[in-house]
Protein backbone atom coordinates (compact mmCIF):
# COMPACT_ATOMS: atom_id res chain seq x y z
CA UNK A 1 0.00 0.00 0.00
CA UNK A 2 1.35 3.71 -0.65
CA UNK A 3 2.13 5.42 1.85
CA UNK A 4 0.98 9.28 1.80
CA UNK A 5 3.62 10.65 1.00
CA UNK A 6 4.51 8.08 -2.17
CA UNK A 7 0.71 9.30 -3.22
CA UNK A 8 1.89 12.70 -2.57
CA UNK A 9 4.72 12.23 -5.11
CA UNK A 10 2.56 10.68 -7.64
CA UNK A 11 0.49 13.43 -7.84
CA UNK A 12 2.79 16.31 -8.15
CA UNK A 13 4.77 14.15 -10.96
CA UNK A 14 1.17 13.79 -12.56
CA UNK A 15 0.66 17.38 -12.23
CA UNK A 16 3.73 18.45 -13.11
CA UNK A 17 3.66 16.42 -16.66
CA UNK A 18 -0.30 17.76 -16.75
CA UNK A 19 0.90 21.16 -17.27
CA UNK A 20 3.83 20.62 -19.36
CA UNK A 21 1.34 18.80 -21.88
CA UNK A 22 -1.04 22.27 -21.97
CA UNK A 23 2.07 24.35 -22.21
CA UNK A 24 2.96 21.70 -25.39
CA UNK A 25 -0.22 22.39 -26.71
CA UNK A 26 -0.39 26.17 -26.35
CA UNK A 27 3.36 25.91 -27.55
CA UNK A 28 2.06 24.63 -31.01
CA UNK A 29 0.14 27.46 -31.72
CA UNK A 30 3.47 29.97 -30.56
CA UNK A 31 5.00 31.90 -33.30
CA UNK A 32 8.91 31.49 -34.59
CA UNK A 33 8.70 35.83 -33.55
CA UNK A 34 7.49 34.64 -29.91
CA UNK A 35 9.89 31.55 -29.15
CA UNK A 36 12.79 33.87 -30.72
CA UNK A 37 11.88 37.09 -28.40
CA UNK A 38 11.58 34.88 -25.44
CA UNK A 39 15.08 33.45 -25.75
CA UNK A 40 16.38 36.72 -26.27
CA UNK A 41 14.68 37.56 -23.17
CA UNK A 42 15.54 35.28 -21.39
CA UNK A 43 19.43 35.75 -21.81
CA UNK A 44 18.66 39.66 -20.94
CA UNK A 45 17.11 37.88 -17.49
CA UNK A 46 20.45 35.87 -16.83
CA UNK A 47 22.65 38.67 -17.48
CA UNK A 48 20.40 40.84 -15.06
CA UNK A 49 20.17 38.26 -12.51
CA UNK A 50 23.46 37.01 -12.16
CA UNK A 51 24.13 37.80 -8.75
CA UNK A 52 21.10 35.84 -7.83
CA UNK A 53 22.67 32.94 -9.84
CA UNK A 54 25.77 33.38 -8.26
CA UNK A 55 24.59 33.64 -4.80
CA UNK A 56 23.15 29.81 -5.46
CA UNK A 57 25.86 28.59 -6.92
CA UNK A 58 27.60 29.18 -3.37
CA UNK A 59 25.13 27.63 -1.91
CA UNK A 60 26.06 24.44 -4.42
CA UNK A 61 29.76 24.73 -4.33
CA UNK A 62 29.35 24.95 -0.47
CA UNK A 63 27.45 21.54 0.13
CA UNK A 64 29.64 19.98 -3.10
CA UNK A 65 31.31 17.54 -0.45
CA UNK A 66 28.55 15.96 0.60
CA UNK A 67 28.00 14.67 -2.52
CA UNK A 68 31.67 13.60 -2.58
CA UNK A 69 32.23 15.19 -5.84
CA UNK A 70 35.65 15.54 -7.49
CA UNK A 71 37.31 18.49 -7.89
CA UNK A 72 36.32 18.16 -12.08
CA UNK A 73 32.94 18.28 -11.26
CA UNK A 74 33.22 20.59 -9.23
CA UNK A 75 34.80 22.72 -11.91
CA UNK A 76 31.58 21.62 -14.03
CA UNK A 77 29.58 23.02 -10.99
CA UNK A 78 31.11 26.16 -10.85
CA UNK A 79 29.53 29.48 -12.02
CA UNK A 80 31.19 32.87 -12.56
CA UNK A 81 30.32 36.07 -14.10
CA UNK A 82 32.04 34.75 -17.18
CA UNK A 83 30.57 31.34 -17.72
CA UNK A 84 27.07 33.20 -17.04
CA UNK A 85 27.79 35.25 -20.24
CA UNK A 86 28.31 32.14 -22.03
CA UNK A 87 25.24 30.90 -21.40
CA UNK A 88 23.59 34.10 -22.12
CA UNK A 89 25.14 34.03 -25.46
CA UNK A 90 24.01 30.48 -25.94
CA UNK A 91 20.66 31.34 -25.81
CA UNK A 92 21.20 33.83 -28.17
CA UNK A 93 22.99 32.13 -30.95
CA UNK A 94 19.91 29.52 -30.48
CA UNK A 95 17.33 32.44 -31.67
CA UNK A 96 19.71 32.89 -33.91
CA UNK A 97 18.96 29.16 -35.82
CA UNK A 98 16.60 28.85 -38.64
CA UNK A 99 13.44 27.37 -37.10
CA UNK A 100 12.29 23.76 -37.84
CA UNK A 101 8.91 23.75 -36.97
CA UNK A 102 6.51 24.07 -40.26
CA UNK A 103 9.72 23.26 -42.90
CA UNK A 104 8.20 21.01 -45.68
CA UNK A 105 10.16 18.18 -45.89
CA UNK A 106 8.44 17.16 -48.76
CA UNK A 107 5.50 18.07 -51.44
CA UNK A 108 3.93 16.19 -53.77
CA UNK A 109 0.63 16.75 -55.85
CA UNK A 110 -0.96 13.28 -56.84
CA UNK A 111 -3.18 12.39 -59.76
CA UNK A 112 -5.89 13.24 -58.60
CA UNK A 113 -5.07 16.97 -57.76
CA UNK A 114 -4.80 16.09 -54.04
CA UNK A 115 -1.98 18.55 -52.52
CA UNK A 116 0.16 16.44 -49.75
CA UNK A 117 2.76 17.79 -47.84
CA UNK A 118 5.13 16.17 -45.36
CA UNK A 119 5.13 19.32 -42.52
CA UNK A 120 7.80 19.50 -39.45
CA UNK A 121 6.30 19.52 -36.15
CA UNK A 122 7.45 19.47 -31.99
CA UNK A 123 7.39 16.46 -30.43
CA UNK A 124 5.25 17.53 -27.88
CA UNK A 125 6.94 16.88 -23.93
CA UNK A 126 10.35 15.57 -23.17
CA UNK A 127 11.36 14.56 -19.92
CA UNK A 128 15.20 15.69 -19.54
CA UNK A 129 17.66 13.80 -17.26
CA UNK A 130 20.64 15.17 -16.23
CA UNK A 131 23.52 15.84 -14.07
CA UNK A 132 25.51 18.59 -11.89
CA UNK A 133 26.11 21.07 -14.88
CA UNK A 134 23.97 24.19 -14.11
CA UNK A 135 24.16 25.42 -17.68
CA UNK A 136 22.95 22.41 -19.35
CA UNK A 137 19.56 24.12 -17.44
CA UNK A 138 19.02 26.96 -19.41
CA UNK A 139 20.83 25.18 -23.12
CA UNK A 140 18.07 22.18 -22.46
CA UNK A 141 15.37 24.51 -22.04
CA UNK A 142 16.29 26.22 -24.93
CA UNK A 143 16.70 24.04 -27.48
CA UNK A 144 12.75 22.39 -26.53
CA UNK A 145 11.61 25.98 -26.82
CA UNK A 146 12.91 26.66 -29.48
CA UNK A 147 11.47 23.24 -31.32
CA UNK A 148 8.82 23.95 -30.07
CA UNK A 149 8.64 21.68 -27.18
CA UNK A 150 7.64 21.88 -23.65
CA UNK A 151 10.10 20.43 -21.15
CA UNK A 152 10.15 18.88 -18.03
CA UNK A 153 13.56 19.16 -16.65
CA UNK A 154 15.24 17.13 -13.72
CA UNK A 155 18.50 17.96 -13.00
CA UNK A 156 21.14 16.55 -10.59
CA UNK A 157 20.51 17.59 -6.27
CA UNK A 158 24.76 19.12 -6.64
CA UNK A 159 23.21 21.52 -8.78
CA UNK A 160 19.48 22.09 -7.26
CA UNK A 161 19.97 25.65 -6.55
CA UNK A 162 21.65 27.22 -9.78
CA UNK A 163 19.08 25.43 -11.90
CA UNK A 164 16.25 26.54 -9.79
CA UNK A 165 17.38 30.17 -9.89
CA UNK A 166 18.26 29.74 -13.87
CA UNK A 167 15.12 28.34 -14.29
CA UNK A 168 12.83 30.78 -12.37
CA UNK A 169 14.63 33.70 -14.20
CA UNK A 170 13.99 32.27 -17.72
CA UNK A 171 10.64 31.46 -17.04
CA UNK A 172 9.85 34.61 -15.50
CA UNK A 173 10.07 36.76 -18.78
CA UNK A 174 7.66 33.58 -20.47
CA UNK A 175 4.68 35.69 -20.61
CA UNK A 176 5.45 38.74 -21.64
CA UNK A 177 6.36 36.60 -24.98
CA UNK A 178 3.43 34.74 -25.14
CA UNK A 179 4.61 31.94 -24.05
CA UNK A 180 3.09 29.16 -22.03
CA UNK A 181 4.91 29.52 -18.53
CA UNK A 182 4.99 25.78 -17.80
CA UNK A 183 6.38 24.75 -20.91
CA UNK A 184 9.68 25.36 -18.99
CA UNK A 185 9.20 23.23 -15.24
CA UNK A 186 12.41 21.94 -13.14
CA UNK A 187 11.30 18.70 -11.11
CA UNK A 188 11.42 20.63 -7.59
CA UNK A 189 12.01 17.42 -5.43
CA UNK A 190 15.01 15.39 -5.57
CA UNK A 191 13.48 12.12 -4.46
CA UNK A 192 14.97 9.54 -6.90
CA UNK A 193 11.49 7.63 -7.13
CA UNK A 194 10.12 10.96 -8.86
CA UNK A 195 12.25 9.68 -11.67
CA UNK A 196 10.20 6.13 -11.90
CA UNK A 197 7.35 8.35 -11.74
CA UNK A 198 8.02 10.65 -14.62
CA UNK A 199 9.45 7.43 -16.84
CA UNK A 200 5.40 5.99 -16.78
CA UNK A 201 3.32 8.81 -17.96
CA UNK A 202 3.52 7.84 -21.48
CA UNK A 203 0.33 9.72 -21.67
CA UNK A 204 1.95 12.93 -21.02
CA UNK A 205 5.40 12.67 -21.84
CA UNK A 206 6.69 12.39 -25.23
CA UNK A 207 10.19 11.16 -25.18
CA UNK A 208 12.81 11.16 -22.65
CA UNK A 209 16.24 12.10 -22.92
CA UNK A 210 18.91 11.04 -20.15
CA UNK A 211 22.76 12.73 -20.00
CA UNK A 212 24.84 11.59 -17.73
CA UNK A 213 25.98 8.18 -16.36
CA UNK A 214 25.51 4.83 -17.66
CA UNK A 215 23.60 3.71 -14.62
CA UNK A 216 21.36 6.78 -15.18
CA UNK A 217 20.50 6.04 -18.79
CA UNK A 218 20.54 2.48 -18.64
CA UNK A 219 17.43 3.19 -15.58
CA UNK A 220 15.72 5.66 -18.03
CA UNK A 221 16.02 2.92 -20.57
CA UNK A 222 14.80 -0.24 -18.89
CA UNK A 223 12.15 1.92 -17.16
CA UNK A 224 10.98 4.65 -19.53
CA UNK A 225 7.43 4.03 -21.02
CA UNK A 226 7.78 5.96 -23.84
CA UNK A 227 10.65 6.22 -26.18
CA UNK A 228 14.18 7.60 -25.36
CA UNK A 229 17.15 9.09 -26.90
CA UNK A 230 20.02 8.36 -25.66
CA UNK A 231 24.14 7.00 -25.71
CA UNK A 232 25.30 4.38 -22.99
CA UNK A 233 28.85 4.75 -22.85
CA UNK A 234 31.42 6.24 -25.95
CA UNK A 235 34.08 3.96 -26.17
CA UNK A 236 35.49 5.11 -29.53
CA UNK A 237 37.88 4.29 -32.01
CA UNK A 238 40.84 5.41 -34.46
CA UNK A 239 42.19 2.91 -36.51
CA UNK A 240 45.35 3.59 -38.25
CA UNK A 241 45.59 1.68 -41.67
CA UNK A 242 48.55 0.61 -43.93
CA UNK A 243 48.85 3.46 -45.65
CA UNK A 244 48.57 6.25 -43.45
CA UNK A 245 50.59 9.15 -42.88
CA UNK A 246 51.88 8.49 -39.86
CA UNK A 247 52.46 12.11 -38.52
CA UNK A 248 48.67 12.93 -39.17
CA UNK A 249 47.90 9.88 -37.71
CA UNK A 250 49.91 11.12 -35.02
CA UNK A 251 47.71 14.59 -34.47
CA UNK A 252 44.52 12.88 -34.65
CA UNK A 253 45.43 10.25 -32.23
CA UNK A 254 46.69 12.85 -29.73
CA UNK A 255 44.22 15.17 -30.27
CA UNK A 256 40.62 12.51 -30.08
CA UNK A 257 42.28 11.12 -26.97
CA UNK A 258 43.87 14.19 -25.07
CA UNK A 259 41.85 17.54 -26.26
CA UNK A 260 39.24 16.45 -23.51
CA UNK A 261 39.40 13.17 -21.65
CA UNK A 262 36.16 12.78 -20.20
CA UNK A 263 33.65 13.30 -22.91
CA UNK A 264 31.87 10.79 -24.47
CA UNK A 265 33.36 11.36 -28.02
CA UNK A 266 36.86 10.91 -26.65
CA UNK A 267 39.22 8.18 -28.31
CA UNK A 268 39.35 5.24 -26.16
CA UNK A 269 40.93 2.45 -28.43
CA UNK A 270 43.46 2.64 -30.80
CA UNK A 271 43.92 0.15 -33.47
CA UNK A 272 46.76 -0.41 -35.63
CA UNK A 273 47.99 -2.57 -39.11
CA UNK A 274 50.56 -5.36 -37.79
CA UNK A 275 52.33 -3.84 -40.95
CA UNK A 276 52.87 -0.11 -39.69
CA UNK A 277 52.81 -1.38 -36.10
CA UNK A 278 56.82 -1.33 -35.16
CA UNK A 279 56.90 2.67 -36.48
CA UNK A 280 53.47 3.68 -36.04
CA UNK A 281 52.89 2.66 -32.75
CA UNK A 282 56.43 3.99 -30.78
CA UNK A 283 56.04 7.30 -32.65
CA UNK A 284 52.06 7.66 -31.25
CA UNK A 285 52.35 6.55 -28.04
CA UNK A 286 55.75 8.77 -27.65
CA UNK A 287 52.72 11.62 -28.14
CA UNK A 288 50.75 10.06 -26.00
CA UNK A 289 53.45 9.79 -23.09
CA UNK A 290 53.32 13.71 -23.30
CA UNK A 291 49.93 13.76 -21.81
CA UNK A 292 50.83 10.76 -19.31
CA UNK A 293 48.51 8.61 -20.88
CA UNK A 294 48.73 4.80 -19.76
CA UNK A 295 49.02 2.54 -22.55
CA UNK A 296 47.40 -0.94 -22.33
CA UNK A 297 48.43 -2.97 -25.29
CA UNK A 298 48.17 -6.73 -26.95
CA UNK A 299 51.82 -8.32 -27.45
CA UNK A 300 52.86 -6.29 -30.08
CA UNK A 301 52.14 -3.14 -28.66
CA UNK A 302 54.00 -4.48 -25.13
CA UNK A 303 57.10 -5.97 -27.03
CA UNK A 304 57.44 -1.94 -28.82
CA UNK A 305 56.40 -0.11 -25.57
CA UNK A 306 58.06 -0.60 -22.36
CA UNK A 307 55.76 0.83 -20.34
CA UNK A 308 52.56 -0.62 -21.70
CA UNK A 309 50.83 -2.69 -19.48
CA UNK A 310 49.28 -6.12 -21.04
CA UNK A 311 45.35 -5.54 -21.99
CA UNK A 312 42.51 -7.67 -21.16
CA UNK A 313 38.91 -8.30 -22.90
CA UNK A 314 37.38 -5.56 -20.59
CA UNK A 315 39.91 -3.40 -21.34
CA UNK A 316 38.91 -3.15 -25.08
CA UNK A 317 35.44 -2.85 -23.94
CA UNK A 318 35.91 0.05 -21.52
CA UNK A 319 34.89 3.99 -21.72
CA UNK A 320 38.23 5.46 -19.24
CA UNK A 321 36.80 8.83 -19.58
CA UNK A 322 40.62 9.07 -18.54
CA UNK A 323 44.31 9.27 -19.00
CA UNK A 324 44.18 5.71 -20.41
CA UNK A 325 43.59 4.06 -24.19
CA UNK A 326 43.93 0.62 -25.10
CA UNK A 327 45.91 -0.76 -28.23
CA UNK A 328 45.46 -3.23 -30.73
CA UNK A 329 47.25 -4.45 -34.05
CA UNK A 330 45.25 -5.92 -36.59
CA UNK A 331 46.21 -7.93 -39.76
CA UNK A 332 43.60 -6.24 -42.03
CA UNK A 333 41.06 -3.70 -42.40
CA UNK A 334 38.49 -6.31 -41.69
CA UNK A 335 39.43 -7.60 -38.87
CA UNK A 336 39.78 -3.68 -37.39
CA UNK A 337 36.12 -3.13 -38.42
CA UNK A 338 35.00 -6.59 -36.73
CA UNK A 339 37.18 -5.37 -33.34
CA UNK A 340 35.29 -2.23 -33.68
CA UNK A 341 31.75 -3.73 -34.37
CA UNK A 342 32.01 -5.95 -31.11
CA UNK A 343 34.33 -3.89 -29.09
CA UNK A 344 33.02 -0.50 -29.55
CA UNK A 345 29.58 1.55 -28.71
CA UNK A 346 28.81 2.76 -32.03
CA UNK A 347 29.37 6.00 -31.30
CA UNK A 348 32.48 7.37 -33.45
CA UNK A 349 34.94 6.00 -34.28
CA UNK A 350 37.51 7.21 -37.18
CA UNK A 351 39.60 5.87 -39.83
CA UNK A 352 43.49 7.58 -40.25
CA UNK A 353 43.77 6.22 -44.55
CA UNK A 354 45.43 7.65 -47.66
CA UNK A 355 43.32 4.82 -49.66
CA UNK A 356 39.68 6.32 -50.77
CA UNK A 357 38.58 2.24 -50.73
CA UNK A 358 39.64 1.13 -47.20
CA UNK A 359 37.90 4.80 -46.46
CA UNK A 360 34.74 3.94 -48.54
CA UNK A 361 35.17 0.47 -47.09
CA UNK A 362 35.29 1.56 -43.08
CA UNK A 363 32.63 3.82 -43.85
CA UNK A 364 30.08 1.54 -45.22
CA UNK A 365 30.73 -1.22 -42.28
CA UNK A 366 31.35 0.62 -39.23
CA UNK A 367 27.64 0.42 -37.33
CA UNK A 368 28.41 4.11 -35.26
CA UNK A 369 26.36 7.17 -35.04
CA UNK A 370 29.16 8.88 -36.45
CA UNK A 371 32.23 7.82 -38.99
CA UNK A 372 35.06 9.96 -39.40
CA UNK A 373 37.69 9.87 -42.29
CA UNK A 374 41.38 11.51 -41.19
CA UNK A 375 39.60 13.82 -38.59
CA UNK A 376 39.76 13.46 -35.10
CA UNK A 377 36.49 11.48 -33.11
CA UNK A 378 36.10 14.84 -31.34
CA UNK A 379 34.30 16.56 -34.18
CA UNK A 380 30.76 14.32 -33.34
CA UNK A 381 29.42 17.26 -32.35
CA UNK A 382 26.02 19.18 -33.14
CA UNK A 383 28.18 22.64 -33.11
CA UNK A 384 31.04 21.02 -35.01
CA UNK A 385 28.92 19.35 -37.26
CA UNK A 386 26.77 22.56 -38.04
CA UNK A 387 23.39 21.22 -36.39
CA UNK A 388 24.00 24.58 -33.75
CA UNK A 389 22.62 23.25 -30.00
CA UNK A 390 22.26 19.98 -29.55
CA UNK A 391 20.86 17.98 -26.37
CA UNK A 392 22.80 15.40 -26.26
CA UNK A 393 24.50 12.53 -28.85
CA UNK A 394 22.06 9.52 -30.12
CA UNK A 395 23.37 5.60 -30.70
CA UNK A 396 19.91 4.45 -31.42
CA UNK A 397 18.77 4.24 -34.95
CA UNK A 398 15.24 5.11 -34.81
CA UNK A 399 14.48 8.75 -34.83
CA UNK A 400 17.53 10.06 -34.05
CA UNK A 401 21.13 9.15 -34.68
CA UNK A 402 24.56 10.97 -33.79
CA UNK A 403 24.01 14.87 -32.10
CA UNK A 404 20.50 15.15 -31.78
CA UNK A 405 19.71 19.31 -32.54
CA UNK A 406 16.85 21.08 -33.13
CA UNK A 407 15.27 19.00 -35.92
CA UNK A 408 16.15 15.60 -33.75
CA UNK A 409 13.22 17.11 -31.59
CA UNK A 410 11.13 17.23 -34.55
CA UNK A 411 8.28 14.76 -36.02
CA UNK A 412 6.03 15.97 -38.72
CA UNK A 413 2.73 15.00 -39.73
CA UNK A 414 0.90 15.40 -43.58
CA UNK A 415 -1.26 17.39 -44.67
CA UNK A 416 -3.74 16.68 -47.83
CA UNK A 417 -5.44 19.89 -49.18
CA UNK A 418 -8.33 19.25 -51.37
CA UNK A 419 -11.18 20.62 -53.35
CA UNK A 420 -14.11 19.06 -52.37
CA UNK A 421 -11.94 15.53 -52.97
CA UNK A 422 -13.58 12.01 -51.84
CA UNK A 423 -12.76 8.91 -52.61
Amino acid sequence: MATEQQTDLQQYCHDTAAKAKRAASELQLCSTESRNNWLRAAASALRDGNQVILQANTRDIEAAPQFNLTDAQIDRLRLNAERIEGIATALEEIADLPDPIGEVISSTVRPNGLDVKQVRVPLGVVFFIYESRPNVTADAAAICIKSGNAVILRGGKEAAHSSRAIVDLISGVAAENDIPTDAVQLVSTTDRDAVGHFLRLNDFIDVAIPRGGEGLIRRVADEATMPVIKHFEGNCHVYVDETADLNVAEKIVVNSKCQRMGVCNACESLLVHRSIADQAIPQITAALAEHEIEIRGDHVTCSLVETAIEASDSDYKSEFLGPVISIKTVNSLKEAVEHINSFGSHHTDAIVTSSEDSADYFTKAVDSSAVMVNASTRFNDGGEFGLGAEIGISTDKFHARGPCGLKELTSYKYIATGDGHVR
